[in-house]
């Protein structure tokens, strides 16, 4: 796998202010020199969730999680780390510069490049094309959508001639070969040779991925033709996976985030007229049903979900399966009541965008709509109706995630149908026994259940040793220099060779952007036993250095004392030759000199006492890190 260059991420990391990304995920405010917040990672009242602008680190002291920009977007986008880096320094305007690629890597990564560069070239010449006298007719059918030239500039909107040589004589001038075009899935390989164009006088909105990037198009046909679909999409290919990818997402985050709820359509068309009117949260699926990656994907912007689908009998369907995708990733779905034969566009045609914005504002909740329909449809008449549908609701409630939104929503349903709860409750028990999971903690069979990494064990004292090597370049130019103290300590203390590649490292301490980015390279296991150290988030000591001598003195303490118990224990046994003996007496009276000089320099509590029988005590994280040093010459 190809790695980002930790040039690159420091880079990334001292162009970002963490203040301004989190603040646009989440609200934050100021509290003091810091900034606070809901933490958006467990549920909370009173923000814990604290960003430190001048280490550019945030840190919640509910759930524990911490980390710098990139560690924030990843873990709120559910993010490789390589992506976080790419979205982060993408918004700083800095090139990724990555190492070592394996060879099959890089290949695809080019390929990747080259059909980037077809498609944001293809893109801008089907946008010259709309503005031709040939394609006089696409602007026709745009004004009579209510569209003008400003809307088609700022979508990119294009026409496909219909005449393909068109096409094809500008795709040879640009020497786009035959293979890289029908990759691109612009074109299509015929199975007697040869390749034709997969578009054909038809409006080309451009699909774009997170970073705004043209990945695919959506063609829509502009006379009317029952052999061919109104839409027509880009194949999968390298670049688009339908399942993946939302129309107009790229566009809609910040809105989805301030409204605290995704609008999803059901065309293109429907979306641009939307965002047109200042309805900015709307998206829309591309010629696929609503799917499990696109709930997870709205996960990460959105708390709540409105359904706009034609009240059609197809798009009662499709608002149902909707419901089941987005109700099992506890998204709580609302639904707009479109009258019969509207979509957003002509309704907002006729009736204009305000009184749009008022039936979304009355959209209702997604059993409401399903109870209020069957009563409109008279299946509701008597108990024995009322019974059957209570059924099919029960199916319908046990793949809600949530299991206090499922129960709330039992009682709801069980009152507005006048049954009994306990037996709905059953109902929606057996439903989901029925469908093989359980509601309250579903996952899907082709997601396997995450690993949840654990810290990696560390011993207290060389944790506060690793804070201060990160903190303070001058405790780590000092520690830099006691490899052998530290390496004899590696056998007996946890989290040695941790402390050991910071020193090997170097990263440069004055520099918050270095430390993250050395951080951000570690395996998670030690990075999150860093971030779990309390020492970790506070500043370092006044005299980082004589904190430095006095924290080794008592890893070397621990170190010495755990030697002696092991001496002691090899006394112990009862075959143990005369010789023997005398060695391991001469070991354990170097041992008590050697702590009684580490006594006679530092003050330690008395658990490090030479007579001390029992174990040391752990180090105390609650009390301040280590008591003051004393000079006794």
């Amino acid at each position: 796998m190809p790695q980002i260059s930790r040039e690159t991420t420091e880079q990334v990391l001292a162009a970002t202010d963490i203040v301004d990304v989190i603040g646009g995920y989440i609200p934050v405010k100021r509290a003091g020199p810091s900034f606070k917040a809901l933490c958006p990672f467990h549920n909370e009242k009173t923000p814990s969730f604290n960003i430190n602008p001048q280490r550019q680190f945030f840190h919640c002291f509910g759930c524990g999680k911490s980390g710098d920009a990139i560690t924030f977007v990843r873990e709120y986008e559910n993010l490789t780390f390589t992506d976080a880096v790419k979205k982060l320094a993408s918004r700083a305007g800095i090139t990724v510069v990555e190492e070592a690629p394996d060879p099959k890597e890089d290949r695809a990564r080019r390929q990747r490049g080259r059909l980037l560069d077809i498609h944001r070239e293809v893109a801008r010449f089907l946008h010259e094309m709309l503005f031709t006298r040939e394609a006089t007719h696409a602007r026709d059918y745009l004004k009579s959508r209510g569209f003008g030239k400003e809307m088609a500039v700022r979508w990119q909107v294009g026409w496909m001639p219909e005449r393909p040589q068109v096409f094809m004589d500008w795709a040879r001038a640009k020497k786009f070969s035959g293979r890289d075009l029908v990759d691109s899935g612009i074109f299509v390989q015929k199975e007697q040779g040869g390749i034709y164009v997969r578009f054909r006088d038809r409006l080309m909105f451009p699909v774009c991925n997170d970073y705004g990037d043209v990945i695919a198009f959506s063609g829509r046909q502009l006379r009317e033709d029952p052999r061919s679909g109104k839409y027509i999409n880009s194949p999968e290919t390298a670049l688009f996976k339908k399942s993946n990818v939302l129309f107009a997402l790229e566009r809609a985050r910040k809105s989805v985030l301030k409204e605290d709820a995704v609008l999803i359509c059901e065309g293109q068309i429907d979306v641009i007229c939307c965002h047109e009117q200042g309805i900015e949260h709307a998206v829309a699926t591309l010629g696929t049903a609503l799917t499990e990656n696109h709930a997870r994907l709205l996960r990460r912007y959105a708390k709540n979900a409105i359904l706009c689908y034609d009240a059609d009998k197809a798009g009662i369907a499709a608002t149902e399966k909707a419901f089941r995708v987005l109700a099992a990733e506890s998204i709580p779905v609302r639904v707009v009541r479109m009258p019969a034969g509207e979509d957003p566009d002509s309704f907002m045609q006729k009736n204009g965008a305000e009184a749009f914005r008022s039936i979304l504002a009355n959209a209702g909740d997604f059993f409401d709509s399903v109870i209020d329909r069957a009563a409109a449809e008279n299946r509701l008449a008597d108990t024995q109706q009322r019974s059957a549908f209570a059924r099919e609701c029960a199916s319908l409630l046990s793949v809600i995630a949530d299991p206090v939104s499922r129960d709330g929503m039992i009682n709801h349903v069980a009152t507005r149908l006048r049954a009994g709860v306990p037996e709905l409750r059953d109902a929606v028990l057996r439903a989901a026994r029925k469908a093989k999971f359980q509601p309250a903690n579903r996952r899907h069979d082709s997601e396997p259940e995450p690993e949840k990494t654990e810290p990696a064990a560390i011993d207290p004292v060389v944790g506060y040793l690793c804070s201060l090597a990160l903190h303070s370049q001058a405790a780590q130019d000092w520690l830099g220099e006691q490899f052998e103290t530290l390496h004899e300590a590696s056998d007996h203390l946890a989290g040695i060779p941790l402390l050991e590649s910071i020193l090997s490292a170097r990263p440069d301490a004055a520099s918050h952007a270095a430390v993250n980015s050395f951080m951000a390279g570690l395996p998670e296991a030690q990075r999150l036993a860093l971030l779990s150290d309390p020492t970790f988030h506070n500043d370092p000591p006044e005299e980082p250095v004589a904190a430095a001598e006095i924290a080794l003195a008592e890893l070397s303490a621990r170190v010495l004392h755990r030697r002696d118990e092991s001496v002691k224990a090899q006394m112990a046994r009862p075959d143990l030759p005369p010789d023997e003996m005398i060695r391991l007496l001469q070991e354990t009276k170097q041992i008590a000199d050697l702590l009684k000089g580490i006594n006679q320099r530092f003050v330690f509590s008395d658990r490090f006492a030479p007579s001390r029988k029992a174990s040391p005590k752990p180090f105390d994280r609650r009390k301040p890190p280590f008591p003051g040093r004393e000079n006794n010459s």
